[in-house]
């Protein structure tokens, strides 16, 4: 029996309730003092908004995949500010207020700016010129597992700190509980077609988290913690949530299992580097 039915919904209440933890742990100041240096901020905008999106067309059309594998790698080239970024970034010695300042403003702006983008740059590739989306569908599942959650997190951290504090742990375990179940759940659903992924497509994902990294690295200015939190805050695509639209929208598809197959090849690839430059703390 498939289990895609399930994915859609559960993915949905993992990211509320991963977005409510980050959103409890966040502290106004962090995302204030990030988004004080404009500079940086700018830089760090263009580097997810339209240096990454860019590169993953370039690729799309060297690579010419089927349009469900388009729209994955799309969705996610529009879609930063992963809850996994700051953890990665004070892993690997980066700053930890502006990698949790940088990935609030790019899950807030992600709102607004995932579903422009999107139907503008699919059919820049090969085989999304026939592709339909809904920005109007996309802009609600982002509202309601991602920006409605993440605030409600701040604002309670913000009004009531000690109530946050008591919460904080509970909803940090629960999120890493619903988040080994999601990944159990997609994995036994999508299990086969990941066996079928091309070396092509993986030497693909390597190349868009290299310069995903080395883009955000070089919007991180000058002094090297700064760097190191931008860069794993950029690379990190928001994998949570593309699953969760590709799993409503595209059930099925290999729009998940691409979106699926980045997510294991960043998520591993990050954490290496991130212990790489641990070693150099």
């Amino acid at each position: 029996m498939s289990l895609d039915w399930a994915i859609g919904p559960f993915v949905a209440v993992t990211l509320i309730e991963m977005m409510f933890a980050t959103g409890l742990g966040v502290r106004l100041a962090d995302v204030v003092g990030a988004a004080a240096d404009r500079h940086l901020v700018l830089r760090a905008g263009l580097a997810n908004y339209v240096a990454i999106p860019l590169v993953t067309v370039v690729l799309l059309r060297l690579l010419e995949p089927d349009s469900d594998v388009a729209i994955g790698f799309l969705l996610l080239a529009v879609c930063p500010g992963a809850p996994y970024g700051p953890p990665l970034s004070a892993l690997a010695g980066g700053s930890p207020a502006l990698s949790i300042g940088l990935m609030v403003m790019l899950a807030g702006s992600s709102v607004l700016v995932a579903p422009l983008l999107l139907p503008v740059l699919l059919p820049l590739t090969p085989a999304g010129a026939d592709v339909q989306v809904d920005p109007l569908g996309m802009l609600f599942t982002i509202l309601l597992t991602q920006l409605v959650p993440l605030c409600c997190g701040l604002g309670l951290n913000q009004s009531r700190p000690a109530l946050a504090a008591r919460l904080l742990g509970p909803a940090v375990a629960l999120g890493k509980i619903l988040n080994a179940a999601m990944i159990a759940l997609v994995l036994a659903s999508y299990w086969p077609q990941l066996l079928e992924v091309r070396l092509a497509a993986v030497l693909g994902m390597l190349t868009l988290l290299g310069f995903g990294l080395l883009c955000g690295w070089l919007a991180g200015g000058a002094r090297d913690a700064d760097r190191r939190a931008v860069a794993l805050t950029t690379s990190i695509r928001n994998v949570g949530l593309g699953i969760g639209v590709t799993a409503t929208a595209f059930a099925g598809t290999s729009a998940v299992t691409a979106v699926l197959a980045y997510g294991l090849v960043q998520l591993f690839g990050s954490l290496l580097i991130a212990l790489w430059w641990r070693q150099s703390v």
